[in-house]
């Protein structure tokens, strides 16, 4: 084989090998939109996860987590994230606290919502049924609770 014909095979493997590397590093923007705010006091805060640990509260344990202000009631923060699935959780901090804030029984005094806007009861659902798959740009609309 010649010098010539060795190069074109290495470069047309190195340009295989770049064109999935790129391929695998791509990434989706995930627009989390959050409606029905009480008021426009505080932060709309959303926490996205890969895994159910630390879901829905534990920031630290969140893949990517960020806040905006709240205006007209409503509220939108858009991710870079790359293909996969993520329970995501939305929180109206109106302290700015970077937490929802409870009662004295436990109950939250600050607004929550879920991806997939799931029935909440006495406790947050579970991680699989606030679950979004992302394959390309995603939107999801989230209502915020009080209770």
């Amino acid at each position: 084989m010649s010098i010539r014909n060795t190069l074109y095979l290495a470069l047309a493997f190195l340009a295989l090998t770049l064109g999935a590397s790129a391929q695998d590093a791509a990434t989706y923007t995930l627009t989390v939109h959050m409606t029905g705010f009480r008021n426009n006091t505080g932060n709309g805060g959303v926490a996205i996860f890969k895994t159910p640990d630390g879901w829905p509260e534990n920031n630290d344990k969140s893949f990517k987590h960020e806040g905006v202000q709240v205006a007209n009631n409503e509220a939108t923060i858009k991710f870079q994230v790359p293909a996969g699935t993520y329970g995501v959780a939305a929180l109206h901090d109106e302290n700015k606290n970077h937490k929802l804030d409870r009662n004295m029984i436990g109950f939250p005094k600050e607004g929550f919502g879920f991806a997939n806007n799931p029935h909440v009861g006495l406790s947050a659902p579970a991680f699989s049924a606030a679950t979004v798959k992302v394959t390309g740009d995603t939107t999801v609309e989230i209502k915020m609770q009080y209770k």
